[in-house]
């Protein structure tokens, strides 16, 4: 349950927490509210937050029943700068849009990537974005990596913000995802439910294990080439880079995905070999698009379902692979 009142002066939300959602506090605040782990902690630091009434500590556990209130004060001036962007839209009303955003964009402002961003692009087409996502990241209720292409809902009033949040946490949005993996799976359809979380050696990467957070991917074979499948993939849950996380740990890797299937085809041998490099040098990038949306619109109610065909780089790849050169 959630009450939300608000003002000039900010906002406060009112949860009280359900048995599936015990957590760490700063966690459970984040997840709840669509806003970043760091803006949270801020929060709590700041002693906007309470639990049955008290002071919170940002690392307390919270439990089952537990009333938390949450103060959150207006975001801090966006200090992006608009930019003139090309954008695929393919749906906007006053309360939110849905972007078929290009290989290569970065969704929001990071280091090393101040200008160029999906949000920098919004900031020029949208007059005003929901501010709840914070200072860098305004509007963003979820996320693609830069070299994936497809669908994103971007939130344009902080009522869709969190409507579109909660919903993602209650697995209410479907996203189904076009991709290429190496290698053929043993089983289709296959539910893949491992833990993902940093991995202590690289901090770029994210890896399966202990203590990671729960991660369901959900795959199907939709065609099966040469040396490699052509998938479907449903995410259950939406961690950072989860799909290409969850292949890479089941021996099938995206083809093309440089940080987690670099080479895998240099270690083929037989009369495939000559068809593998091939298929890797005709992909210029991480085969994964996110080709389908479903959710209910957070204010309306009204059931929206969107389909983005795959681009012209990754269509080619298929045709390919399809022919009879690229296939046995």
């Amino acid at each position: 349950m959630a009450v939300s009142r608000g003002g000039s002066e900010g906002r406060t939300e009112v949860l009280e927490v359900a048995p599936d959602d015990e957590d760490r506090l700063d966690r459970y605040v984040s997840n709840r509210l669509g806003l970043s782990r760091s803006r949270v902690q801020r929060i709590i630091d700041a002693g906007l937050v309470s639990v049955d009434g008290r002071p919170a500590r940002k690392s307390e556990r919270v439990t089952r029943g537990a009333r938390v209130e949450v103060h959150v004060p207006p975001p801090e001036p966006v200090e992006i700068a608009a930019e003139s962007l090309p954008l695929d839209i393919v749906f906007e009303d006053e309360h939110l849009l849905v972007v078929n955003k290009r290989s290569g964009m970065v969704v929001h402002p990071a280091p090393g990537h101040r200008s160029g961003t999906l949000v920098n692009a919004l900031l020029h087409h949208v007059r005003d974005l929901s501010g709840v996502g914070g200072r860098l990241r305004p509007g963003i209720v979820h996320r693609l990596d830069r070299d994936t292409s497809g669908l994103l809902v971007v939130a344009k009033s902080d009522a869709a913000h969190l409507g579109l949040t909660d919903a993602l946490r209650r697995r209410r949005v479907r996203r189904l995802y076009r991709c290429a993996s190496w290698g053929h799976l043993a089983e289709s359809p296959l539910t893949i439910d491992a833990p993902i979380g940093r991995d202590p050696r690289d901090r770029r990467r994210m890896t399966v294990r202990d203590g990671g957070k729960r991660a369901v991917t959900r795959v199907r074979v939709r065609e099966r080439w040469v040396r490699a499948d052509f998938l479907d993939v449903a995410l259950q849950t939406g961690r950072t880079h989860q799909i290409r996380v969850h292949l890479a740990h089941i021996g099938h890797p995206v083809v093309g995905d440089t940080l987690y299937g670099a080479g895998w085809e240099r270690g083929l041998g037989g009369p495939d070999r000559s068809w593998a490099r091939t298929l890797a040098l005709e992909t210029t990038r991480q085969f994964l698009h996110a080709a389908e949306l479903v959710f209910d619109h957070p204010v309306t109610g009204e059931r929206l379902h969107f389909r983005a065909g795959l681009p012209e780089d990754l269509a080619r790849v298929v045709l390919w692979a399809r022919s009879g050169e690229g296939s046995s």
